[in-house]
């Protein structure tokens, strides 16, 4: 059981920090406009050296901003399960903080799929032909790496609170 939760720990904060990193950075997709590279992210765009910010309010980065963002936080708040499940003592006695976790985790992986969908999408649609040489970046390939840890880290902890249901149902009674 503790493997497990081990397990998942070390794949969510991974996970969590690949989040951060990936939302914050700015080189989501790479393209060539006017014989200059340039790159954006979800916050800024760079050409020529120069770095601004998006002021442009479009829905696709608004949800992808915001659904980066929430999958950050419920993966945070899991890891937090995920480190009290350690701890034996609980007050409530129904409440399975290796559940709590695993869920947390699984809602984190809808989160970022969501995200790093949506922008899939539009980028693939829109901005793939408005820029005939372009091509998705390493912060791109993060947010779907950190999808996986997120969804492994479920996956540990959902099996942790398997084995100790399973312990807990061939106690004496």
């Amino acid at each position: 059981m503790y493997s497990f939760m081990g397990g998942g720990l070390f794949c969510a904060i991974v996970g969590n920090i690949l989040l951060v990193v990936s939302t914050a950075t700015d080189y989501w997709m790479q393209y060539r406009l006017s014989g200059n590279y340039a790159h954006q992210g979800l916050w800024r765009y760079c050409m020529s050296n120069k770095c601004y910010m998006q002021t442009d309010s479009i829905a696709y980065w608004n949800a992808t901003r915001a659904f980066m963002i929430l999958s950050g936080m419920s993966c945070f708040a899991g890891i937090i399960a995920g480190i009290m499940s350690f701890a034996h003592f609980s007050s409530f006695e129904r409440f399975n903080r290796s559940f709590a976790a695993g869920i947390m985790f699984f809602v984190s992986t809808f989160f970022v799929l969501l995200g790093m969908a949506i922008y899939t999408g539009v980028t693939i649609n829109f901005l793939g032909k408005r820029f005939g040489d372009w091509r998705f970046s390493w912060s791109y390939i993060l947010g779907w790496v950190a999808m996986l840890m997120t969804f492994f880290a479920g996956i540990f902890y959902i099996c942790a609170y398997r084995m100790c249901e399973c312990r807990r149902g061939t106690g004496p009674r």
